[in-house]
């Protein structure tokens, strides 16, 4: 299971982009559209697995369920194939480009003894001419990370026909791509927070809403599986909005084929997730007085559900999806956009790493905040115990959510200091609205 979700998160969202050129503003746009209805489709899968699937386990058994997975899976392998002759494959020659990283930083740790030249023409490359011939990417030397221009420092002579040995002297070209990626790192370690409040929203929200009346009608009630689908319901609304109404009116304004730059979509989702944990610290609150005010804090969950319902919860979950659709699609698109060539395929896996990194985390901050708050709280911490009325969520919600500004600020001094790659869409835009700028002047 893990080996082949992996898989396919990690390539799907890369080979549907490698469909769309960058450089044409057409289908720029339909790019970014691409990964808005990405989304939208995970949020309909995720839809119909938390209502057929699991009422069908409910009624049916497990066995029905797995069977209508793996079908609908089969079909799905079914159709990709189907499409194969209609794909454009991106095939980039030469070697590895993860293996050209690492031997950028050890042909900069061999040389770590030598002096930068204060011209950077003097550093190592091949010419255009040649460049060209082997279909190879070249991008200009940038003033930044100058530990790893040391890649590129010449030990004498450089025979031109004959390459050098790439462990020890790298060409500007690769010491870039290796700038480029080292770059997006800081991006990429502020996002890690908004998923570790993903996480602790999940779980607690449904424990919460298990104590909750999950009442739709007066036959019918939401089973405490299918809670988690109230944000996927909001997520799969607002993303075509998004997608056909904002987005063509924010280019009018910025002439970006997105609307807004994925840096700043990525800060709008940060700045989103840390206003859903407040809410829900204050959705916490209200819940606790309803179960204070009817003597209920001792009720067991489902069996004894609080005179309140659980659609209260769809506050923080509403802000939180708006808060997804905003800084996960943004980091899909900004990996893509700004990583090199040869390393596309991979680059959005760096968004699933900062989930599971995130998952990882949230486990490791239930066990501070238990052993920090142990000594202050009856129940042995904030959230110790199986009786979620007697614990301090509602605090430890506020303490996400400030965690959350504090990662915010940091994020936009880490945004405003990033140098898009050269060539980089963010930049092409830019540069083409001022020359319309010019003109109409």
């Amino acid at each position: 299971m893990a080996a082949g979700g992996s898989g396919l998160k990690a390539t799907l969202p890369s080979h549907g982009a490698d469909q769309f050129d960058e450089s044409d503003p057409r289908e720029a746009r339909q790019m970014s559209s691409f990964f808005n209805f990405l989304l939208l489709a995970v949020c309909l899968g995720g839809v119909v697995s938390l209502t057929l699937i699991v009422w069908v386990q409910d009624n049916k058994g497990w066995d029905w369920g797995f069977g209508i997975s793996t079908i609908a899976m089969f079909l799905g392998v079914v159709i990709f194939f189907a499409g194969l002759p209609l794909y454009r494959i991106q095939v980039i020659g030469g070697t590895s480009a993860i293996v050209e990283l690492i031997q950028v930083y050890v042909a900069a740790i061999r040389n770590k003894n030598l002096s930068l030249p204060e011209d950077p023409a003097e550093l190592y490359e091949i010419s255009k001419d040649k460049e060209a011939a082997l279909e190879q990417e070249f991008l200009p030397h940038r003033p930044i990370f100058r530990f790893l221009d040391k890649a590129s420092i010449r030990r004498g002579q450089v025979d031109e026909q004959q390459p050098p040995n790439p462990w020890k002297l790298c060409r500007v070209t690769q010491v870039e791509n290796a700038k480029i990626i080292l770059g997006m790192v800081p991006i990429f370690c502020c996002t890690i927070i908004m998923t570790l409040c993903l996480a602790q929203l999940q779980t607690f929200s449904i424990q919460q809403g298990l104590t909750m009346d999950t009442s739709i009608t007066k036959h019918f009630k939401i089973p405490p599986a299918s809670l988690p689908i109230i944000p996927i319901v909001f997520l799969a609304i607002i993303i075509p909005v998004y997608d056909r109404v904002f987005v063509p009116i924010a280019s009018k304004f910025t002439g970006i084929p997105s609307g807004i730059t994925h840096l700043q979509r990525i800060g709008v989702g940060l700045v989103l997730s840390c206003v859903s944990m407040g809410v829900a610290g204050i959705m916490e609150v209200k819940r606790k007085d309803v179960a204070r005010e009817h003597n209920m804090l001792l009720a067991r969950p489902v069996v004894q559900p609080l005179p309140i319902s659980t659609f209260w919860l769809s506050f923080q979950y509403f802000i939180f999806g708006i808060a997804d659709m905003f800084t996960y699609v943004g980091l899909l698109e900004f990996f893509y956009s700004e990583s090199p060539k040869g390393l596309k395929s991979i680059s959005t896996c760096f968004l699933w790493s900062s989930m599971a990194l995130g998952y990882f985390f949230s486990t490791i901050l239930v066990k501070i905040v238990n052993n920090a708050t142990k000594g202050v709280t009856k129940s042995g911490g904030w959230l110790a115990g199986n009786n979620i009325n007697l614990n301090h969520l509602n605090l430890f919600y506020w303490l996400l959510s400030l965690m959350s500004l504090i990662n915010f600020f940091i994020y936009v001094f880490v945004a405003k200091t990033y140098k898009y790659r050269p060539g980089s869409p963010m930049l092409v835009s830019k540069e083409k609205k001022k020359e319309i700028e010019v003109n109409e002047f």
